[in-house]
């Protein structure tokens, strides 16, 4: 017998008998009924820290970034000193742990001889990639500087394939080519996209090393993947925190010890006397930029054990244009048609990424 036909948008009911296709009013109603499933779900306290984690990855970031610029512009010249400051401030993310210990009743993980040697080697890893972000912003815009960083997501995506065997897709590539492409615009749009102190090598030495450490940003968050799959074997949240800490901790040692090598310390005072805004100004641009770069790495160290890496991802991609916003209304930086396009274009590779992250997680459960 011949099938009856059923017209686009209808289904076939449990009697054979064609139903009406859902109204959008009804899937907004649905979407509210999920939403409302899932707050419930949790408990407030659960939200009130995803809360506080995700605005302080939207704030703090952009608010380090900023200041790195800020300490450039108003007389700064020491990349170890902005490098420095990226680290300096991780006895923060300690005291935030060992609280961790008594009210999650948990110990600290037991640490191996290559537990250590691996810290020590991502530790050195963050010094490197501090000093190349500090030549980015100290010959960049701090728009253009953040839009560039933003290709650590491509790196990652590489690096987490080669390495940790990590799966991608078509939405992967495809943000994989979109943001190499805002690359390229922006580097093709460099004579209109630079300070009038800048000179043609130094913007192109801040372009290249903002582009390595992006891609050495990249090797060591697919190293610390690797981290916790071989030597942790575990990822939870207080985990996740020693990792930052011991990490950070080599970091700020090996950042030091280069300090101490280019007599950095000692130039902090002349450097203090000649800063646009005096002493005062000069302590508070580094005692702010090492607050709120370690305020952002807990707030996203939390969202992602919290949330998910497609709810970090999502936020990632909003905060660089908040960046390129706030510095172009804060810091008079050069926004030029080019730039805005990739902008766009950067922003659609995330959603891409983001989307391509969803999809893979939801087949493997």
């Amino acid at each position: 017998m011949q099938q009856p036909l059923i017209e686009p948008g209808m289904e076939e009911g449990a009697e054979g008998a064609p139903t009406p296709p859902v109204s959008f009013i009804d899937k907004i109603s649905t979407y509210k009924k999920r939403a409302w499933e899932t707050y419930k779900s949790k408990p407030i306290s659960y939200w009130v820290l995803l809360l506080l984690s995700s605005g302080a990855m939207l704030v703090a970031f952009p608010a380090s970034s900023l200041l790195s610029r800020v300490y450039y512009s108003n007389g700064g010249k020491s990349k170890w000193i902005i490098s420095w400051v990226a680290v300096a401030g991780w006895p923060i993310t300690a005291l935030i742990l060992i609280p961790t210990y008594f009210f999650c009743k948990t110990f600290p993980s037991p640490v191996t001889l290559k537990l250590t040697l691996s810290y020590i080697v991502l530790g050195f890893l963050s010094a490197a990639d501090n000093l190349m972000y500090a030549y980015a912003y100290a010959y960049l815009p701090a728009s253009t500087a953040s839009l560039l960083a933003s290709s650590s997501l491509v790196f990652s995506a590489l690096f987490g394939y080669f390495l940790v065997k990590n799966k991608i897709n078509a939405s992967t590539i495809n943000a994989v080519v979109l943001i190499t492409a805002a690359m390229a615009i922006i580097g093709l749009d460099s004579s209109s996209d630079r300070y009038d102190n800048i000179t043609d090598s130094q913007y192109i030495i801040g372009f290249v090393w903002d582009i390595v450490g992006s891609a050495l940003h990249g090797l060591i968050f697919a190293l610390s993947e690797l981290v916790f799959m071989k030597l942790l074997g575990r990822r939870s949240f207080h985990v996740v925190l020693e990792q930052q800490v011991m990490v950070s901790f080599f970091a700020f040692v090996f950042t030091t010890i280069g300090m101490i090598v280019d007599s950095d310390f000692q130039a902090m005072s002349s450097e203090a006397r000649s800063f646009e805004g005096g002493k005062v100004s000069y302590l508070m641009v580094l005692i702010w930029g090492a607050i709120t770069f370690q305020l952002g790495v807990l707030g996203s160290t939390a969202v992602l054990f919290l949330a998910s890496t497609v709810l970090a991802g999502v936020l990632n991609a909003v905060r660089v244009p908040i960046t390129s916003i706030a510095a172009v209304i804060l810091l008079k930086d050069p926004m030029s048609g080019f730039k805005i396009l990739s902008l766009i274009i950067t922003f659609w590779g995330f959603a891409s990424y983001i989307y391509g992250n969803y999809s893979l997680s939801k087949e493997s459960s």
